[in-house]
């Protein structure tokens, strides 16, 4: 039996970082500010620009005296500080690359850019990467990128919260609602278009799954006491759903499966975005367009 849960920290694919850095378009003379993590972004944003031109925050300060110090060893030194990123920055700069997720994009990063500059993030639980222009206005203009990327959502101090409860009712209660889906069982992480549409709609959803044997079972489960239980027998099976409190969250993923089936795609890679200069986020394709609070 496999039970999966949240995870607490991540070490990103290095390869990833790399991509990042190429989204953000950095210039030789530009002043970048990047998350530390291990140290190992940083590393490569000081050989790319040099140690003085690249801070680097983190707000655990701990990762920050660890990231120094290996970094101290390879002869760079930037700017390191401890503070939360979603707060105010120590400082202006060209580019921000963030290989942590947030939402709603913080106003203090708009403060932050130069004129021109360009920030890379991603938006938290899903897999879209988000690219967006400092404008004249204060707010900033970009699109979401067709490549996929997903990290650890910002925290804002020592530790995340606890995951979801999964509790006596979620796990094995009927719920208020009891329904057939019409579509093989889906594990949203899977999918990154599907779980990127259903976040942005229902923003703060867990997800777990358990397998025994040929039967699999999937949670969503949401802050505001809403859950939703599918189980299949067999790959093929059409899963049986049951569903409490005040959202349906299986009807939420079941309409965008419906869309995804009838369009062949959903609208959310490849996105313009605007943000406002008070953080209001919009995304918009063709007739598409929300408002990501």
């Amino acid at each position: 039996m496999v039970l999966s849960g949240r995870p607490t920290s991540s070490s990103t694919l290095p390869s990833l970082v790399v991509r990042m850095y190429r989204h953000a378009m950095i210039a030789d003379d530009s002043r970048l500010l990047v998350t530390t993590g291990t140290g190992y972004g940083t590393a490569l944003a000081c050989a790319r620009l040099g140690d003085h031109r690249v801070t680097s925050v983190d707000v655990d300060a701990d990762l920050v005296k660890r990231a120094g110090d290996r970094l101290a060893e390879i002869g760079e030194h930037p700017r390191l500080e401890v503070c939360d990123i979603t707060g105010d920055l120590p400082g202006k700069y060209d580019r921000i690359v963030a290989t942590v997720s947030v939402r709603p994009v913080p106003v203090s990063w708009l403060r932050a850019l130069r004129p021109g500059g360009r920030l890379v993030t991603t938006l938290s639980g899903t897999g879209l990467i988000l690219t967006a222009d400092a404008s004249e206005d204060g707010g900033a203009t970009g699109q979401i990128e067709w490549d996929r990327a997903g990290f650890m959502r910002t925290r804002h101090g020592d530790t995340y919260g606890p995951p979801a409860d999964l509790g006596q009712e979620a796990t094995e209660g009927d719920g208020e609602e009891v329904s057939t889906s019409r579509y093989p069982l889906l594990y949203p992480p899977d999918a990154w278009d599907v779980i990127s549409m259903l976040e942005l709609q229902v923003a703060g959803v867990d997800y777990r799954i358990r397998q025994d044997g040929d039967a699999r079972t999937v949670w969503l489960l949401h802050p505001d006491g809403s859950w939703a239980r599918a189980t299949a027998a067999g790959f093929l099976d059409s899963p049986t759903v049951h569903q409490s409190g005040p959202r349906r969250l299986w009807d939420a993923l079941e309409k965008i499966r419906h869309r995804l089936n009838r369009e062949g795609g959903l609208p959310v890679y490849g996105a313009q975005v605007r943000i406002d200069p008070d953080g209001v986020l919009t995304l918009s394709r063709g007739s598409w367009s929300m408002t990501v609070n």
